[in-house]
């Protein structure tokens, strides 16, 4: 008796851990799905997609490289540089803000030497970081202005709009700690192989010479095609420089001839033509 009453108490446990280990069985699987359904829903956990880190190295170009190319919005449509101009010479002229009296003086500067640049065969572009709107109140307002006493002048030249900071960015004009726009001055001159050629910054409290400009392209014009050098404080009709000594066995007097002259032995000059 007390045997079976022993084996009937076996079964019920035996009965009761089965079932007990079923129910767990159960939610373990429960759980389970739950959390792999939740895991696929988009909507659970929202994806935070990483973005690309910028590269912060704005490096400027240097004389002899290729100039960085863009295609921007500007106050003459949008425009691709230097591609859209061509086998002409360009200039770059940027600006960090609208609206700023320094920047204003220069662009109409420029603008009354258009003709000047014109005869060079030279396309100006002009960067602001201003949107596009921005530069044609600007445009407009400075077009309206009698500047040292001259007549208005229309602004032919594009004011390409840079807000985005993305051609400032490829000129290595912004700092990489900072955005700031405030050394967005720079000057590039491009040769008609889009090489550049020349370049110059100025600060934002310093107007710069666009008399220098127009003196720094006809120089290297002239350099470019008649293989000469200009001397310091050069100008146009002035004589120049040669990179090498003229024939050794030539007398003085038919150097004199060919207008030739020297400083030292290792300074030649030949005669303006």
């Amino acid at each position: 008796m007390l045997c079976l009453i022993s084996l009937n108490k076996n079964k019920y446990s035996i009965n009761f851990i089965f079932k007990t280990m079923k129910k767990l069985m159960f939610f373990v699987l429960l759980v389970f799905s739950a959390t792999k359904l939740w895991s696929q829903d988009p909507f659970a956990y929202p994806s935070q997609e990483q973005k690309p880190v910028e590269d912060r190295n704005f490096r400027i170009p240097l004389i002899g490289e290729t100039a960085p190319s863009f295609t921007a919005e500007s106050t003459s449509g949008e425009i691709t540089f230097p591609d859209n101009y061509g086998r002409n010479w360009k200039v770059l002229f940027s600006h960090p803000q609208d609206f700023t009296p320094v920047c204003t003086t220069e662009l109409l500067e420029l603008a009354n030497l258009q003709d000047q640049f014109d005869k060079l065969g030279v396309k100006i572009v002009a960067v602001s970081t201003d949107r596009l709107d921005t530069h044609e109140q600007w445009k407009k307002a400075m077009e309206g202005l009698v500047y040292k006493d001259r007549k208005s002048v229309k602004i032919d030249f594009p004011i390409v709009a840079d807000e985005n900071l993305a051609v400032s960015k490829k000129y290595g004009m912004i700092h990489a700690a900072t955005n700031t726009t405030r050394d967005v001055r720079g000057v590039y001159i491009i040769d008609p192989d889009n090489i550049i050629q020349a370049i110059y910054f100025y600060p934002k409290n310093v107007g710069r010479n666009t008399d220098e400009l127009l003196r720094m392209i006809t120089a290297l014009q002239k350099s470019s095609d008649e293989h000469v050098m200009t001397p310091a404080n050069w100008k146009a009709g002035d004589d120049v420089l040669i990179p090498t000594i003229p024939n050794a066995n030539a007398s003085a007097e038919e150097l004199a001839s060919e207008g030739f002259y020297n400083l030292a032995w290792f300074v030649w000059y030949k005669k303006a033509k």
